[in-house]
Formats: C-alpha cells, sequence, structure tokens
C-alpha cells in the first residue's frame, strides 16, 4: 500500500535528439500522460548555457502541455553521456567490491577518477566457477550535475538516474528465460545491449544512427535533408531505386558489430533467441528483414505492451512506440 505516497511518476528520455516523456500510475501501469518534443542542441561537456536554459524551457513546456500532474522523475542519461562496463570479478562481500571497483573503473573509465561519479551493481553470479558479473556505470560529474540544475530549474524533483540499457530491458525483455539483442538506434547514437536471460550482459554504443543515413542519402540525391528523411521513412530498404547504396555502409557497420558480438556469445555455447529493434532510427521499412540472418527472431520492439491507456488513443501510441521505450522503463522502475 502506499499509505499517501504518490503513485505517479514521469519517465523522461532526454536523448540526442528529442526529450519523452511518460507519466505512469504505478498500481496498474495506467498511462496518463506522454509528450515528444524536439532539442534545439544535446546536452554535453561543452554545453554552452543558452542550450541549458533552453532545455529547461522545453522541459517546463513539455510537461505543461502534457498536464503531467506529478514532479516526480526518473532520468536516463544518453549512452553517449555515460560510461558502461560488465565486469566478471571473482566472487566478494560487498566491502571488498567497494574497494575493488575503485580499481578496476580506473581500467575502463578514460577520464580522472575525480571528475567521475561512480556506482555499480552485481547482475549474477556463478556459483560453479565462484565469479560475479558487475555493471559498472561511470558518469562525468560534470554532465550529472547539468542535469541537476535541468530538473531543478525545471521545477521537477529528480528522484533516479539511471543508464538507457537498464530502461530498455525493463520495458522491452517478456521472456526472461530467453537471451536478446535489443539494438536502439537513434539519430546519432545506436546501442548493442545483449541481454542473458533478462540481465544484462554487455552494451556497446556506436557514434551512428538514423541521421548518419539520412545525411548519406541527402548527399548523394543532392536533396535536403527532411526530404532525405522522408524518402528513408517511406522506401526504407525495400527499394534501390528510391534508397541507393549510400545507406547501406552505416547499417554494414552496425551488423558487424552485432555480429562480433553474437560470436563472442557464440563461442561461449550461448545462443540468441531474438532480436529487438527499437528507437527512432529503426522506423525504416526492410530493417527487420535486414538483420534475419543474425537471429532465429527480429521483431520491432513494443513498448506500450505493459501499459493501460484507453483505446481510443492506441493508434497514436503505437505511431510513438519506438521511441518511448527508455521513458516507458523509467517510470516502470518504481514498481520493482
Amino acid at each position: 500500500m502506499w499509505f499517501g505516497k504518490e503513485k505517479s511518476i514521469l519517465g523522461i528520455d532526454i536523448g540526442t535528439q528529442a526529450i519523452k516523456m511518460v507519466q505512469l500510475r504505478s498500481e496498474d501501469y495506467l498511462l496518463e500522460t506522454y509528450g515528444i518534443v524536439d532539442l534545439i542542441e544535446p546536452i554535453t561537456n561543452q554545453t554552452k548555457p543558452e542550450v541549458i536554459s533552453q532545455t529547461i524551457d522545453l522541459l517546463r513546456t513539455l510537461t505543461e502541455k502534457a498536464h503531467a500532474t506529478t514532479k516526480r522523475c526518473a532520468l536516463s542519461l544518453p549512452n553517449s553521456a555515460v560510461f558502461t562496463s560488465v565486469i566478471d570479478m571473482p566472487k566478494m562481500t560487498d566491502a571488498e567490491l567497494e574497494q575493488s571497483m575503485k580499481f578496476e573503473a580506473k581500467k575502463y573509465v578514460p577520464l580522472p577518477f575525480e571528475e567521475v561519479s561512480l556506482s555499480w551493481s552485481l547482475i549474477s553470479e556463478d556459483p560453479n566457477t565462484n565469479t560475479m558479473k558487475v555493471l559498472l556505470i561511470a558518469v562525468p560529474k560534470q554532465i550529472r550535475d547539468t542535469y541537476i540544475h535541468i530538473f531543478e530549474k525545471a521545477g521537477l524533483e529528480l528522484e533516479v538516474i539511471e543508464i538507457e540499457a537498464l530502461a530498455l530491458i525493463r520495458t522491452l525483455v517478456q521472456d526472461k528465460s530467453k537471451n536478446d539483442v535489443i539494438i536502439d538506434i537513434g539519430a546519432k547514437v545506436t546501442g548493442i545491449n545483449f541481454v542473458k536471460q533478462g540481465l544484462l550482459q554487455l552494451t556497446r554504443n556506436l557514434n551512428l544512427g538514423g541521421d548518419t543515413i539520412t545525411e548519406k542519402i541527402a548527399q548523394t540525391l543532392n536533396l535536403a535533408p527532411a526530404r532525405a528523411e522522408q524518402f528513408k521513412r517511406d522506401f526504407g530498404l525495400n527499394s534501390t531505386e528510391f534508397l541507393p547504396e549510400a545507406g547501406k555502409p552505416v547499417l554494414t557497420t552496425i551488423r558487424s558489430e552485432i555480429k562480433q558480438v553474437l560470436d563472442i556469445y557464440k563461442s561461449h555455447q550461448v545462443q540468441i533467441d531474438r532480436i529487438v529493434l527499437v528507437g527512432g532510427g529503426a522506423q525504416m521499412p526492410g530493417l527487420q528483414e535486414y538483420f534475419a540472418e543474425l537471429a532465429p527472431e527480429v521483431i520491432y520492439g513494443n513498448s506500450i505492451s505493459k501499459l493501460s491507456y484507453p483505446k481510443e488513443v492506441e493508434p497514436v501510441l503505437k505511431r510513438f512506440s519506438m521511441q518511448l521505450p527508455v521513458a516507458v522503463g523509467l517510470a516502470l522502475r518504481q514498481t520493482e
């Protein structure tokens, strides 16, 4: 029981191109409101004060126009803003782990120790080998503090910050007896997340995404970016007449990276059951077939399958479903 505790929370995903928000009621996963607004510029270590002010205004406007009724928030940091590693370690106590992680972090984080905020969590233990897998997350303090400032100035209460991969798993993994690869193709970054029986095993980020493909098409066909984007969404990989080979190298890079990950796990007798495609960049015809040879099943992620909502909004929700899995997963976090 809640005993007066507020039942709703906002899941807010600030990506490189847009802010996505959902408000969920915890006891029945009711989608109370949602919204998406384009960003003027992504948040980085070098973000100018005027961009921060614009982001504050966008966030405030988004929550007001969506008629959000709570100020409690869970936030995800973009893949490009954090350093994430899954580390194999011998089994040890919590106190020993704390000391070890401070040492291990220096191997994986290419920033001075004093400039990052570290966190870690136990993923799994193997009693046969007396080892465990630990998820290490390092967030540059400057970026963390910038987001905290943005939410404070927008009048929101930031309760949780986590990485996109964990939110995606919470939303998209339906059968925890299976092994999935979740491919999140964003505007500028593609995240590849290997999930074994519901637990994150590996996450990789590629600095290319849907915008990269659009730029290649625009250059080759001498089109304005908006027109090239429309060509990509309308024809995708199904027609070389409209979408030339220019866009293919980007997808080939993504597929090669996925295959490399799968080969590593296959060498340890771990088979992949399905690939789950999400993200605004995944909304391209023919993409499902393009990755078909890599897994027994390739599906588009359904970010609203665990939610309840009025039937009349379903067509609109389905149209935005591919862009909402991180925001939904953040809001679902309070139910764990």
